[in-house]
């Protein structure tokens, strides 16, 4: 696996890490998910063009960006998104990415900026989420997310020890490759004894309320679109087992409501596996490929 280059990013209030994938000249900008890195992209970048290069954040409180400050929520991470496409998008509109929370990271910039991209690929998120509206948030949150969040507090004696609890799990472990397991080491931090993930508890659990209850703002998003999209989902969710996070039902609403947005079910993979698994080529064939 070809090393990415380190980047940094100067932003409001701090400065955020950016992997740059590939040597082209063609740009690509990503956001990747709630508790994730840019990491989660390489494999995405390994099936592009030779004439392509992405870059991909490590957003505010992940990654090594985890010690960048405040505020969180998707209006900042759009923005971010938007500094890293004017800062190295040459002066030329630029593809834009985003995986599951990052997806809705992704809309929310090219709503807000089209001028700066010109195609949006959604991956397995960037639709409105069905909630009720007497829902406790928190709670749901820890219903949906609750493994994933107890992770980010928990500490390992050894790198071996982590990379166990992903090599376990089921929507990873059946499937493991070169590409988990560099994403995997790029998010262990800590002294020997007490390793950790570098995403921080604070800024997931702040994006994830705003996540579970901007159905309406998201809603809004999709509306405003004056870019090409397109969305990728995946049958099978978070366990790896079905339904997938996005149903085909919410899935076909939406995109005969947006006359921009298409959509492509991508079979045989999971809310993982469907950016770093097999159709990892299909991720990069659609993202390189104007949106119809």
């Amino acid at each position: 696996m070809t090393k990415p280059a380190e980047l940094d990013l100067p932003v409001d209030g701090g400065t955020l890490r950016v992997l740059r994938f590939g040597e082209g000249a063609r740009v690509a900008v990503a956001a990747h998910g709630i508790t994730a890195s840019a990491m989660s992209f390489a494999a995405v970048a390994r099936h592009l063009p030779p004439d392509w290069s992405l870059f991909a954040l490590d957003l505010r409180g992940r990654g090594h960006s985890a010690s960048a400050p405040g505020p969180y929520g998707f209006d900042s991470h759009a923005a971010d998104l938007c500094a890293a496409a004017e800062r190295w998008g040459g002066g030329l509109p630029v593809a834009l990415t985003g995986h599951s929370m990052g997806a809705y990271v992704a809309l929310r910039a090219a709503a807000r900026r089209p001028e700066l991209f010109d195609r949006l690929l959604l991956v397995d998120g960037g639709l409105p989420l069905p909630v009720p509206a007497d829902a406790d948030p928190d709670a749901l949150l820890d219903a949906t997310l609750g493994p994933v969040i107890a992770r980010l507090s928990q500490r390992y004696k050894s790198d071996e020890a982590y990379m166990a609890l992903f090599r376990d799990h089921p929507a990873l472990g059946p499937h493991w490759n070169d590409d988990i397991e560099a994403y995997v080491r790029y998010d262990i931090t800590g002294p020997h004894g007490a390793l950790g993930s570098r995403a921080q508890e604070g800024p997931v659990r702040h994006d994830g309320r705003e996540l579970l209850t901007s159905a309406e703002s998201f809603g809004a998003d999709l509306a405003a679109l004056s870019v090409p999209a397109r969305l990728l989902y995946a049958p099978r969710g978070l366990m790896g087992t079905e339904p997938g996070m996005l149903p085909a039902v919410l899935v076909e609403s939406w995109a005969a409501r947006v006359p921009l947005l298409s959509d492509e079910f991508v079979p045989d993979c999971n809310h993982y596996t469907v950016l770093m698994g097999a159709p990892a080529k299909t991720v990069a064939d659609r993202l390189t490929s104007p949106a119809q």
